[in-house]
């Protein structure tokens, strides 16, 4: 029991270290350990900030689970516990509440990807994403193109003098099987053309309705990777509480 708990504690801390290290390195990157106002003026989300939440969770649990158990020490061990407990049940509620109330997430995701589309080029992390998630998916924007005009830079109006004004990204853009090399201004001045033209060059499909349609399609994967998540946090927090009780049961017995 001890040598497994080990592997996972382990594991998870050294998880927690390189997610650290990768975040930190692109914080590094961008100015932003020089400067840490940068993250409050992004409008939207900073995915480095995903990546470092993610990385001191797991070192936290995996040196709390390390220390824990290699200095037999309860208090650490009941709080790895119930860290991963606390953690299980709030994957839990998620998963339920997203299922009850699917309008008021898809609200939220619309107000999130809206937020984001703003702020598209002032991050190229946020960029990178939204990209991927566009060219992944075939879609473009939230609901459609138009939501681009919530972009600056890609806004049609007058006031606009960019040269993507009225245009999309390039991740929105139909691939061409020919081009060896991506086309990045493929999206320019797209938007001028007939709505009836769009679909020749660009996805129109907004990205929460291509969403939307892959969770049915894929929802045996999805339910499986949460049952196989759900399965090691449960296997985590038997041996924790074995271990706990193991530990409890030799003190106890050193008393008489």
């Amino acid at each position: 029991m001890f040598e497994l708990l080990m592997q996972k504690v382990y594991f998870a801390w050294l998880a927690g270290v390189v997610f650290l290290g990768v975040g930190l390195w692109a914080w590094s990157e961008k100015g932003v350990l020089s400067d840490l106002t940068k993250v409050t003026r992004l409008h939207g989300i900073d995915p480095v900030v995903l990546v470092l939440m993610v990385g001191v969770v797991m070192f936290t649990l995996g040196f709390a689970g390390c220390v824990g158990a290699l200095r037999e020490n309860i208090c650490l061990l009941k709080f790895f516990c119930g860290a991963i407990v606390l953690i299980f049940f709030l994957e839990l509620a998620v998963a339920v509440l997203a299922f009850l109330f699917q309008d008021w997430v898809r609200d939220r995701f619309r107000e999130f990807f809206e937020s984001n589309i703003r702020s598209y080029r002032d991050d190229i992390d946020l960029q990178n994403l939204i990209d991927s998630l566009q060219k992944a998916n075939q879609c473009c924007g939230a609901y459609g193109p138009e939501d681009w005009d919530l972009n600056v830079y890609f806004n049609c109006s007058g006031a606009s003098y960019s040269r993507e004004k009225c245009g999309v990204p390039f991740s929105c853009c139909v691939p061409d099987p020919a081009q060896k090399v991506v086309n990045t201004q493929c999206g320019y001045d797209v938007r001028i053309q007939l709505k009836s033209k769009w679909d020749e060059f660009i996805f129109t499909k907004g990205c929460i309705q291509a969403l939307e349609g892959w969770l049915p399609r894929n929802i045996y994967i999805v339910a499986g990777v949460f049952i196989a998540i759900s399965l090691l946090q449960i296997f985590g927090i038997f041996l924790a509480r074995t271990l706990i009780s193991d530990i409890e049961a030799v003190k106890a017995g050193h008393h008489f």
